[in-house]
């Protein structure tokens, strides 16, 4: 008897499959994983996927030293919950010995490349788990579920391979490595339909909250470290939530009362603004701003 899977199930399945397919074939791979929801997500279907085992592979966190609390905070209390090891490449630690440079804006979103290229070099990772889904920006449309990369963390449209009948094709050269999507088919409401059927805990600034937040390029930004109002700028009290977590000088909350999962789903059930298109400056920057930091390495 074949039962038939929802489509949750479907992309569970095809998640899990990914899972244990780079087990078998690769000898190092690595999870990103920064807390956010779709990391998150990836990390839940990982354990799911190994059960009862650990899960075989590290976790790696590329951090601006932008990110928020509640985030930072929720990062390390899953990784003690499930005794898994996680590797932080900070960013400060690259400025402060001189391999990068502030940017004049104060963004250190487009940093996170140099410090990924170097950590995948170091630790000799074969294999990098990312969170990205098809529907958050056209670049990433464009890739396929095992994306090919150079021996400079390269990503080249015109070498990827294609994959029928879900098979995939690991085979790289000595110092290639192979960025893996096991989310590329799932949507933002996918994501958040599968959350509150498997009761995935988030980080609190998902939900409704107050904070104070400026107006800056028609978007809602929290002062932090990162810097504050400035002259023209106004300090409000708001009512809002993030719909996806980076670093924040650029990424922007929404104003919204959805304060608990179901008003979530509806509310991006709604929308018709992909959740960087609507949050995250740096994606504003041009026309093709996402897929020229991809062929830098970005992921």
């Amino acid at each position: 008897m074949t039962l038939a899977l929802d489509t949750l199930g479907r992309l569970e399945s095809e998640a899990i499959h990914i899972f244990r397919e780079v087990a078998g074939e690769f000898d190092r791979p690595v999870i990103l994983f920064s807390g956010g929801k779709d990391s998150t997500l990836l990390l839940h279907l990982a354990i799911k996927a190994f059960y009862p085992a650990p899960v075989p592979f590290p976790l790696l966190h590329v951090d601006t030293g932008h990110n928020f609390d509640e985030v930072i905070e929720f990062r390390d209390r899953v990784v003690a919950q499930h005794g898994l090891r996680l590797e932080v490449a900070k960013v400060q630690d690259w400025i402060d010995d001189g391999r990068l440079e502030e940017r004049p804006d104060g963004t250190r979103n487009p940093l996170q490349t140099v410090p990924l290229l170097d950590s995948i070099t170091q630790h000799k990772y074969d294999a990098v788990f990312g969170g990205g889904r098809r529907d958050e920006e056209r670049a990433r449309a464009k890739e396929r579920i095992f994306s090919l990369r150079t021996a400079f963390g390269q990503w080249d449209p015109k070498r990827q391979r294609p994959e029928l009948w879900n098979l995939y094709n690991g085979r790289h050269r000595a110092g290639e490595h192979v960025r893996v999507f096991p989310l590329s088919n799932w949507t933002e409401l996918d994501v958040w339909n599968y959350i509150e059927r498997e009761g995935i805990e988030l980080p609190d600034i998902y939900y409704s909250h107050q904070r104070d937040v400026f107006l800056r390029d028609g978007m809602w930004l929290a002062e932090g470290p990162w810097g504050t109002a400035r002259e023209g700028e106004t300090l409000l009290r708001k009512t809002v939530r993030y719909r996806t977590v980076g670093d924040g000088s650029c990424t922007g909350a929404v104003e919204s009362d959805a304060a608990d999962i179901h008003a979530v789903i509806a509310e991006v059930a709604a929308s018709r603004l992909t959740e960087r298109g609507a949050t995250r400056a740096d994606d504003r920057l041009s026309e093709a701003a996402m897929e020229d930091r991809k062929r830098e390495g970005y992921f």
